[in-house]
């Protein structure tokens, strides 16, 4: 089956600054509001249900819930990203993988993670991406959702020093909101933050909980 386009160049872009992702990122995740907001879904979730990062790149924010108590493992499209997080952070569990096409079990999660990694989908994909999220949590499951928050889409030609082509959406999280709640979610918080550092534009993060009953 062939793949689209959106997919095979998401892959090449981070295969390509994966190396330099790593040396330009910190391991410590900044700032401080999505710091805090990384432990109330920690606390949320607790130790005792397995936790799974989509997108994870090269494993800092999985390494960041591992320290605060989660078991948690991660998978990303890129091979070149999970080669990184595998050799940085061996202890952990990486696997290449797409969040289109999840092959964890039904209902075998108590949390899910989605850092910035919605941000490269057509938004037109989101709702089945979003039933997929709700099919490998547990009832009663939790979800993180981080991402670049307006109404635009942003084509990269430059990202980590190299030269790339991928897409970048800026999303309303009034819309994603509604999105999850049409997925079988309940919306739990939305936080909106102004942009910091070399940030252009403001950063929503949404807590979504799939029902118990």
């Amino acid at each position: 089956m062939t793949e689209p386009a959106w997919l095979v160049e998401t892959r090449a872009a981070y295969d390509a600054v994966a190396e330099d992702y790593a040396r330009l990122l910190p391991d410590v995740v900044e700032p401080p509001l999505d710091r805090a907001l990384l432990t109330a879904f920690a606390e949320t979730v607790g130790p005792d249900r397995p936790v799974l990062e989509v997108g994870c790149g090269t494993g800092r924010v999985t390494a960041h819930l591992h320290r605060l108590g989660l078991d948690i493992s991660g998978v990303d499209l890129s091979p070149g990203m999970v080669a990184v997080a595998r050799r940085t952070y061996p202890d952990l569990r990486f696997e290449v993988g797409s969040l289109t096409g999840l092959t964890v079990p039904d209902g075998s999660l108590g949390g899910l993670v989605s850092w910035y990694s919605v941000i490269h989908l057509p938004p037109e994909l989101l709702p089945e991406v979003f039933a997929g999220f709700r099919r490998v949590l547990a009832p009663g499951g939790h979800l993180l959702l981080a991402v670049k928050a307006g109404d635009r889409l942003d084509r990269r030609k430059q990202a980590y020093g190299h030269p790339v082509g991928y897409d970048v959406y800026w999303l309303s999280p009034k819309w994603l909101a509604a999105q999850l709640s049409a997925a079988g979610f309940t919306v739990t918080a939305t936080t909106i933050r102004e942009p910091v550092g070399a940030e252009r534009q403001p950063q929503a993060f949404l807590l979504a909980q799939r029902p118990a009953g």
